[in-house]
C-alpha cells in the first residue's frame, strides 16, 4: 500500500505527542503501508499545527529511502500577488524531490487569483495540487473553500486541464451524495447514496480530477452506504488514492481493513484494489 496522505509535527494547543518520522514508521511497518506522502503545513497559518517545512521534509525523505514521499506547499499568498513566479519554488523543489503540492489549506476561495496563479505554476512544473476543500472563508476555517456544488472547483478544473487535482476533506466528500445542504456539507453526512453528487459527476467529467479517500471524510464516503462505495470505487478506480490523513500517535485509520477486506470478501476486484492503494500513486505520482 502507498499512502497518499500523513503529516509530521504537533499540534501544541491540543497538548497532543509529537508525530515524529519514527512513529510513522512504526505506523507503517503495523499497518503493513509500503510508502507514505509527507504533507507539510508549514506555510499556512490557518493550520495549528507545527510541521517539519518542505526542505525538512525532503530531509526526511533522503534519511528513508523508499518510505517517504515528499510534497511541497507554498502558501498561495506568499507574496501576496496574483503574478508571483512559484517556478522559483516549485523547480527548484521538484528537482529534489519533491511529487505533489499539499496540503493545500489556505483558507481563501478557491478561484482566488493567488490560488488560479499557483495552480498554473503547478501544471506547468508537473506538480500534482493536494487540496483540503472547506466550505467557507471564515475564521476558525481551513482550506481552500468553495459553495454548494462545487462551482469554483469546476472552474479551475476547466481552466487549467494540465493541472491534476486531488480532491480531499468533508465538502469534497460529503458531495459524494445529491442532496447536500449548506448545514451538512461541512460534516459527515450519513446514510443511503440514493443520487450521486456533485463530487461523482466531477471525477466523471473531468480528467484531471482525483479523490483522496483519506480522513473520517474519505473514509465516510465510501462506508456510508456499503453497496454503492463498493460500486463506486469500482467505476472510478482509475481517479482514487488510498490515504490515512495520520497526523496523531496511535490514530485509528479504518482504511486499512476497510480495503483488505472488500478485496478478501469479493467486494472489490484485484484489479481495483491494486489501482487505488498502489498503482495510481505509482502512476500520478511517477514513482
Amino acid at each position: 500500500m502507498i499512502d497518499i496522505h500523513t503529516h509530521l509535527g504537533r499540534w501544541p494547543l491540543s497538548g497532543d505527542p509529537e508525530v515524529t518520522e519514527a512513529e510513522l514508521l512504526r505506523q507503517m511497518d503495523a499497518l503493513g503501508i509500503e510508502r507514505m506522502a509527507i504533507l507539510p503545513l508549514d506555510m499556512t497559518p490557518e493550520c495549528s499545527v507545527i510541521s517539519p517545512d518542505t526542505d525538512a521534509t525532503l530531509a526526511a525523505s533522503r534519511r528513508h529511502p523508499g518510505r517517504f514521499i515528499p510534497f511541497c506547499n507554498p502558501d498561495p499568498r506568499f507574496n501576496n500577488s496574483p503574478d508571483t513566479d512559484f517556478s522559483l519554488l516549485l523547480v527548484p523543489w521538484k528537482q529534489a524531490g519533491c511529487k505533489g503540492l499539499g496540503e493545500l489549506t489556505a483558507n481563501v476561495w478557491f478561484d482566488d487569483p493567488r490560488c488560479m496563479n499557483l495552480y498554473r505554476h503547478c501544471g506547468k512544473a508537473g506538480l500534482p495540487v493536494l487540496f483540503h476543500l472547506a466550505v467557507d472563508v471564515r475564521y476558525g476555517l481551513y482550506g481552500v473553500a468553495d459553495e454548494t456544488g462545487m462551482p469554483r472547483l469546476e472552474k479551475v478544473l476547466r481552466a487549467y486541464p494540465d493541472t491534476i487535482f486531488i480532491g480531499h476533506a468533508m465538502a469534497f466528500w460529503a458531495e459524494i451524495a445529491a442532496g447536500v445542504d449548506e448545514a451538512s456539507r461541512g460534516g459527515y453526512p450519513k446514510g443511503p447514496v440514493t443520487k450521486p453528487g456533485r463530487t461523482v459527476e466531477l471525477l466523471r467529467a473531468c480528467p484531471n480530477l482525483y479523490g483522496d479517500l483519506s480522513a473520517g471524510s474519505g473514509f465516510n464516503a465510501i462506508s456510508r452506504d456499503p453497496e454503492f462505495g463498493y460500486r463506486f470505487l469500482e467505476e472510478l478506480q482509475d481517479k482514487l488514492f488510498f490515504g490515512t490523513d495520520i497526523c496523531h500517535v496511535n490514530q485509528d485509520v479504518p482504511q486499512v481493513p476497510y480495503f483488505r477486506e472488500a478485496l478478501e470478501q469479493g467486494r472489490i476486484s484485484e484489479t481495483c484494489y491494486q489501482k487505488i492503494t498502489r498503482g495510481n500513486a505509482v502512476r500520478v505520482l511517477g514513482l
